[in-house]
Formats: structure tokens, sequence, C-alpha cells
């Protein structure tokens, strides 16, 4: 009986064969799917080490992942409903996120926080946490300049 590889070998020969090629940038979807947290932060952590070494850039969507493997990205590009709502240094993403009334609780992750924000919209008001549902988050950001 043969024996084919793994959805996760599968991944990394394909990221492998990208890294070979002449490309400059890397543009890289849902590499996560299928592979354990540790493997993906591994990749993610090569593909690092990669672009800045070879001064490329490579473009990568993660849903959740986990707070190592965030903490590996330059900058972060935070997209709801189409529209880009943060596009910056991942350093900034909590302060802008604040600025605009939205503060990450002491115990979540980043990442967990920016998924939240980005699906169903929470706002901290004064004494209290209000549950809104918008259907974007400009909208909300509108309503909330304009208390």
């Amino acid at each position: 009986m043969l024996r084919g590889i793994s959805g996760g070998q599968r991944k990394r020969v394909t990221t492998g064969e990208m890294l070979v090629g002449p490309a400059n940038a890397l543009f890289m979807d849902e590499i996560s799917t299928g592979l354990d947290s540790s493997t993906t932060f591994q990749i993610v952590k090569s593909l690092r080490q990669y672009v800045h070494i070879l001064n490329g850039t490579a473009v990568i969507s993660l849903l959740q992942p986990a707070p190592e493997t965030y903490e590996l990205f330059d900058d972060i590009i935070l997209i709801s409903d189409g529209q880009i709502v943060y596009q910056g240094p991942r350093e900034h993403v909590l302060d802008f996120f604040e600025s605009v009334g939205f503060k990450c609780p002491e115990r979540k992750g980043v990442a967990d926080f920016l998924q939240e924000v980005s699906q169903s919209l929470y706002l901290s008001l004064y004494h209290g946490v209000y549950y809104l549902c918008f259907d974007d988050l400009f909208e909300l950001i509108y309503w909330y300049k304009h208390l």
C-alpha cells in the first residue's frame, strides 16, 4: 500500500515551491487550515525570516491565530464586510481601537479581540458594556463619535 503525503506536508511543500521562485511578494490565504498551532507558528516564523532577509513581502490571511503567531506579524490589515477597518503596525492596533471606544479585555488575546470586533461589535461606554449590532464598524464609529 502506497501512502500519500499529509495535508500539512502538502502545505509545506507548496510554500517551499513558492519561496524558490523569483517572487518578492507572497499572497497566502488561510495557510493554517488543517494545521495545529505549533506548525502554523513555525511556518509563519520561517516566512517572516524569509521576507526580512530578502526584503520581500508576505500577505497572509489567518483566522484566529494563536497569540504567539499573531506576535510574528509586522503589520495588520483587518477587513470587515469587504472594507478595511485597520491597516498599520501590529503594535498600534489596540491603541487605534481604544481611541474609537473598543477596549480589549485583559485576559483576551488580541487576535480573538480583533475577530470579535470585526464580527459582532461591542462597545464599552461609561459604566457598563452595551452590546450593539451594526452593519459595519464605520457605522458604529460614526454613532460613537456623535454621542
